[in-house]
């Protein structure tokens, strides 16, 4: 095979290999995962891959052409949208399948059982992070059941508004890590006179401080060093309590994934996104949670998404999303087209209609239950959609602050990326990455294309290790103890 055909409507096929002249009609020579024109595609027309718009001729392209940035051009979406019109629910299974997680208080199950030490504030940040570094792996032996104690530290929460929707997202963020249930205890430190006051936030969201939940101000406590000594106090007490916890055997409709890429190249869209889509069906099936995020890497696919949203106001609700992309990187003298990066390119896409179409496959083919803003709550059962950018760490703190308690990262570049504390696994798009990276990635969904195996069968794998993860198997990334500096939350508005 020299090349990927994706529908018998599309004018280009993707290169398989890298051809020379005279191989598979190539006019000239054409990389491994560009694409090749398979007709003649005049200037102005549309340029079809998976049955679908991905840009136009900037040129006129002879059939065996390259088809890349030299000579196709993005436009910005302009589709008409049908809304539950392709509904198909997810099949019943044949058992219901379970894990072995930590049950909490409030019904979440957890698959991990940190100690979170959360700042309100960029100025709490070092505190923070002395406060972690005490409770080494040797200070820790004492309690197995603990899977850690990690500083999530951000630089923002102060000179920012304190009524709009960067401020509303902060909290969300920090709420939403308070309370996802791989988080067994809280330390909450701030400096005592930023914008996002902690008592604003614990009156905000009803949190209630008590043996797990603590919190302090440097500028109460009377310092650094009394900070830092006091926040080793309080979590030292913490202990025993959060390792008290045991796992026990849980249905998988408890499970929420994170459906993330990254470092995407050509196959993401063939192999490792559709392989993922099919798993998150199978969580789905059996009344687990999929939340798709970054939303400029679904423009251009979103017509698919309204589609199979179950109410009209869903569909809406995500169109909504797009339009405030559209006028956000507008106001900020930007392009949707700035996505995809300079890797994604090398990797054969081309524009961000492209990228998208590929990336949306994760998200399987279920009903879509619900539209949510940036790291607010998850609610609903089934295939969701949670805005947030395409930076990865940003969107990835986002699903985990939304819920998630694992996340499912696919690549074709390559990503080094872990996240605390839910566990993320990489999963390749092609056998020749995975081969290179294989300290770093946990699927191959390359064997797609270089071993023949189907899509389902790949999803199967995925699925299945999910399950694996969430009863405590350590991922590639975990082993390598990525995901202590990968929480990022979005900043949104002005600083001021």
């Amino acid at each position: 095979m020299q090349t990927v055909c994706l529908s018998p409507e599309d004018n280009v096929e993707t290169a398989a290999v890298s051809l020379l002249p005279g191989a598979a009609g190539a006019v000239e020579a054409i990389p491994r995962g560009h694409k090749i024109a398979v007709q003649d595609i005049a200037k102005g027309e549309a340029v079809r891959k998976y049955a679908q718009v991905i840009g136009y001729a900037a040129c006129d392209i002879a059939a065996g052409s390259h088809v890349h940035t030299h000579n196709l051009e993005f436009r910005n979406v302009d589709a008409a949208y049908e809304f539950s019109t392709n509904l198909r629910p997810a099949a019943k299974p044949d058992k219901t399948d379970t894990f072995m997680g930590y049950r909490r208080t409030t019904g979440r199950v957890g698959t991990r059982n940190y100690i979170a030490v959360l700042t309100s504030v960029n100025c709490s940040a070092t505190a923070a992070r002395q406060i972690a570094a005490h409770f080494t792996p040797e200070r820790l032996a004492a309690y197995p059941n603990v899977d850690g104690v990690v500083a999530f530290v951000h630089g923002t929460g102060c000179a920012m508004g304190g009524d709009g929707e960067g401020f509303a997202a902060l909290q969300r963020v920090l709420w939403g890590y308070a309370r996802n249930p791989n988080v067994g205890g809280v330390l909450l430190a701030g400096l005592g006179c930023e914008m996002m006051q902690i008592d604003w936030l614990i009156e905000a969201y009803g949190l209630t401080p008590g043996p797990t939940f603590q919190t302090m101000n440097i500028q109460d406590v009377g310092g650094l060093r009394r900070s830092v000594e006091l926040g080793i106090s309080k979590i030292e007490t913490m202990l025993p309590e959060v390792d008290a916890a045991r796992r026990e055997a849980c249905p998988a409709s408890e499970l929420m994934v994170a459906l993330q890429c990254g470092g995407s190249d050509a196959w993401s869209g063939i192999t490792a996104n559709p392989a993922v889509g099919h798993a998150c069906d199978l969580l789905v099936a059996q009344g687990g949670t999929g939340v798709l995020a970054e939303t400029p890497e679904i423009y251009g696919a979103e017509h698919l998404l309204t589609a199979r949203a179950v109410t009209r106001e869903i569909g809406e609700k995500l169109i909504g999303l797009i339009r405030w992309w559209e006028d956000y990187t507008a106001r900020n003298r930007g392009s949707m087209d700035n996505n995809p990066s300079p890797g994604n390119k090398a990797g054969g896409l081309t524009t961000i209609l492209e990228k998208s179409l590929g990336a949306a496959a994760k998200g399987g083919t279920t009903p879509l239950m619900g539209v949510y803003n940036y790291a607010e709550p998850v609610t609903a059962k089934g295939f969701t959609f949670m805005d947030s950018p395409g930076y990865d760490p940003a969107s990835v703190t986002g699903q985990i602050a939304s819920g998630c308690q694992l996340v499912c990262f696919t690549t074709g570049r390559g990503s080094a990326f872990g996240a605390k504390p839910s566990p993320s696994m990489k999963v390749a798009t092609n056998s020749e990455m995975y081969a290179r990276l294989s300290e770093d990635m946990d699927v191959n969904a390359g064997v797609i294309l270089s071993d023949g195996r189907s899509v389902e069968e790949v999803g199967r794998e995925i699925y299945a290790m999910w399950l694996r993860m969430a009863s405590g198997e350590r991922t590639k990334s975990e082993a390598q103890g990525l995901g202590d500096d990968e929480f990022v939350p979005w900043q949104i508005g002005a600083v001021m």
